[in-house]
């Protein structure tokens, strides 16, 4: 292989990986630009709120629904389609402002708009890592550990850099940059990544509702994703009420300040961004079954448990530090035994609907810790905590036998068939 087609191989694969952290980077920029526009302009927490929940509520209705969209038309279309209608959404933002026509019953509408309009972008773009591997000629695990380590080194800086860009330019200016990176997200996905399945994911038949209802039966039946999905679900719940809720009430109770959160959440976050590309290089080599379990029992329950018994501050940094390191295994191992157990044309609408339900419990963590913290007090709440996250994290030693956890030979390859699950009547691509 020449150099320039060594190049040409790797272009699909850089050009994802670069969206991929200009879209996380834009959506940080949005989440803090947004509300401080809100709060700043109207000088309600009560608006501030309500806009948040217009984003959030139709992202994640959006991603669970429309997943057959994105099998039906082909997940670089819908992609392109989204990232390009989302700049315009997002741009009728500050431009409407300026015009002094922005009512916030229209803000409402537009951030309605544009999080239904990130479902299906978002899920899209996780759908076309199947046609990138292939098209760099690596393995799944390549694509999903880097695709692991650029979300988590974007989402580690997105914070300062957005903070820093609202502070520089304000929240109108940065709103006008979050809608431009959506465009620049579009040109990328449509310029470089390739189109293979675009036409042969029309060949599915059947009714928008029954392509939904049929993505949702494989997924049931499947005896290793859906307990997987279940667990994470309880996982994506407790980990929301330590970072919402429990992690920031401990830290006031001992009397230290925001700063000390920041540090113990950067000592994760570090690590963890290491440790996702580490699994990057190793992943198609690695016992999948045993590293996932290993992973998830470091990086879960010991933090429940040593705030729990009051440990000092840097002992809490240092496990969370050590956390991150099996938390870098995790969405690699996760995200090649999806692609690989899924029909590449029921891809779009199965892992959208398993990406749904893991997140149904993220809105309720804060909720459910602010309640036991009420009810019980702090301590018992994280030991309980805890032990729920061990039980959960120990689950999969009891579902899937281990050759289901393996590589196929072609990780690039057709995928389709499921040695755990029921018969579904689907063909593989």
């Amino acid at each position: 292989m020449t150099p320039a087609e060594a190049r040409e191989d790797r272009a699909p694969l850089v050009a994802f990986l670069v969206a991929n952290v200009v879209s996380i980077c834009g959506t940080r920029v949005s989440a803090i630009a947004i509300p401080w526009f809100v709060l700043t302009t109207t000088g309600s927490p009560f608006k501030t709120g309500a806009v948040a929940l217009a984003e959030m509520g139709p992202l994640v209705l959006s991603k669970a629904i429309g997943g057959p969209m994105i099998d039906r038309v082909g997940p670089r279309r819908i992609s392109v389609m989204a990232d390009t209608a989302s700049t315009g959404v997002v741009a009728l933002i500050p431009l409407l402002h300026t015009m002094n026509a922005l009512s916030f019953p229209l803000l409402l509408a537009l951030v309605a708009v544009a999080g239904a309009l990130r479902g299906p972008g978002d899920a899209a773009k996780a759908t076309l890592i199947p046609d990138i591997a292939h098209a760099a000629k690596v393995p799944l695990e390549r694509v999903t550990g880097l695709e692991s380590t650029t979300e988590r080194l974007a989402g580690f800086i997105a914070f300062a850099v957005a903070g820093g860009l609202i502070t520089l330019v304000g929240e109108v200016n940065a709103l006008w940059i979050d809608a431009a990176s959506f465009g620049v997200c579009a040109v990328l996905i449509y310029r470089w990544i390739p189109r293979k399945h675009e036409k042969a994911d029309r060949a599915d038949d059947g009714s928008y509702k029954y392509r939904l209802l049929d993505g949702w039966r494989f997924l049931s039946k499947d005896r290793l994703m859906m307990p997987l999905v279940m667990m994470i679900a309880v996982t994506n719940l407790l980990d929301a009420a330590v970072g919402a809720v429990l992690l920031p009430v401990w830290i006031k109770e001992h009397g230290f300040g925001p700063g000390h959160t920041s540090l113990i959440l950067t000592s994760f976050g570090v690590t963890a961004t290491l440790f996702a590309l580490v699994a990057s290089a190793v992943g198609g080599r690695i016992p999948r079954k045993l590293v996932f379990t290993v992973a998830f029992l470091i990086c879960g329950a010991p933090r429940f448990v040593v705030m729990a018994f009051d440990a000092p501050v840097w002992v809490v940094m240092a496990v969370y530090a050590v956390g991150g390191v099996g938390a870098g295994f995790i969405n690699p191992v996760l995200g090649a035994l999806f692609i690989e157990r899924i029909p590449r044309h029921m891809l779009g609408r199965v892992s959208s609907l398993a990406d749904s339900v893991a997140w149904l419990g993220v809105p309720l963590g804060g909720v459910v810790a602010g309640a036991a913290i009420a009810g019980v007090g702090l301590v018992p709440a994280l030991l309980a905590a805890g032990a729920v996250y061990f039980v959960a994290t120990t689950s999969p030693l009891f579902f899937g036998r281990n050759e289901s956890w393996k590589a196929t030979q072609d990780p690039t390859g057709p995928r389709g068939t499921a040695a755990d699950s029921d018969p579904v009547a689907v063909p593989t691509s």
